[in-house]
């Protein structure tokens, strides 16, 4: 009898403990969507607060980066003291850093020799070249559901951006330049998927800013940008970039690559061309055009398409 009572008393445990842990989960699930969402929000306001600025595309990437980097100093550097952080797991942050630096820069540049739209439709294959380094590097089984979500995902993007442009779309220095963004943001989130596995997220967004902000300000100096004396205005909307887009949008999206595979993380932020696009309607006076609305459905359905694909990995 007390076998049998003590038995029931310890299944009654386990399915407690499996209760618990099932709960813990859908709530860990829960916040990772929701900060996601806050970040893909946030860094949708950075076109908007980068046109605003009125100044060049490197410029606005260092302040972009030396903002929240320089207020989070002080904390940044006592949790590494705190947790005696040194060699690899900090080498990852640093390479990540850089080769974000590397996208923002290619990115401008593109935008500067070809205007907004073929560059920042190239640099938005970052998931394609998320999804092959995953297969490769991480040997992360990606089923079809996933590239035809992402396939959608991408003629969503398309649209948003403007069918104008992608009929006059030629292949030069901007088109390249953009497709070389693409490549090295999908490093950053392979890198920062590694790099989070060892590093908290306050510790690797702060040496992975400061790497970027080094050679952000590296490649101003050899290009010979203007660094300051610009207006209030231009300093008020670099200040908002520094602290919204950055501040809030790639933290928030540091901390979910702790919790979600960087497939899925990119993929989802297919959605920033979305959001920037119902923004500029109230802050900058574009009207949407049908052919974006449609777009912009394309993007949300392939987005869950995707999230769909992996839902069985999390």
């Amino acid at each position: 009898m007390l076998q049998l009572l003590g038995g029931l008393v310890y299944k009654r445990a386990c399915s407690r403990e499996v209760e618990s842990d099932v709960k813990t989960e859908s709530r860990d699930k829960l916040l990772a969507y929701l900060t996601l969402s806050i970040g893909l929000i946030a860094i949708g306001f950075s076109a908007i607060f980068v046109r605003q600025a009125g100044v060049p595309g490197t410029v606005a990437s260092f302040y972009r980066m030396a903002i929240p980097t320089t207020i989070l100093a002080a904390p940044a550097i006592k949790r590494l003291r705190e947790r005696k952080r040194s060699g690899p797991p900090l080498r990852w942050a640093v390479l990540g850093g850089f080769v974000f630096a590397l996208d923002l820069s290619f990115w401008a540049s593109g935008v500067v020799i070809s205007g907004a739209t073929i560059p920042t439709l190239l640099a938005n294959t970052a998931p394609v070249w998320v999804g092959l380094g995953a297969l490769l590097f991480f040997r992360e089984e990606l089923p079809r559901k996933f590239w035809f979500g992402l396939a959608i995902a991408l003629l969503g993007t398309a649209l948003v951006l403007g069918l104008e442009s992608l009929r006059s779309m030629s292949l030069d220095l901007g088109a390249l330049l953009g497709l070389l963004a693409g490549i090295f943001y999908a490093a950053y989130f392979l890198i920062t998927q590694l790099g989070r596995k060892s590093l908290d997220v306050l510790s690797y967004f702060w040496v992975s800013g400061v790497s970027a902000t080094v050679a952000l300000f590296i490649f101003n100096l050899l290009l010979s940008q203007p660094m300051w004396g610009f207006t209030s205005k231009t300093y008020f909307n670099l200040l908002a970039l520094g602290l919204i887009s950055q501040g809030v949008g790639l933290l928030a999206i540091t901390y979910v690559q702790g919790l979600l595979p960087a497939t899925i993380v990119s993929a989802t932020l297919l959605g920033q061309p979305v959001v920037t696009a119902l923004l500029a309607g109230p802050l900058l006076g574009e009207k949407l055009q049908p052919a974006q609305i449609v777009g912009g459905a394309a993007v949300l359905l392939g987005v869950y398409v995707v999230h769909r694909s992996r839902a069985g990995d999390r």
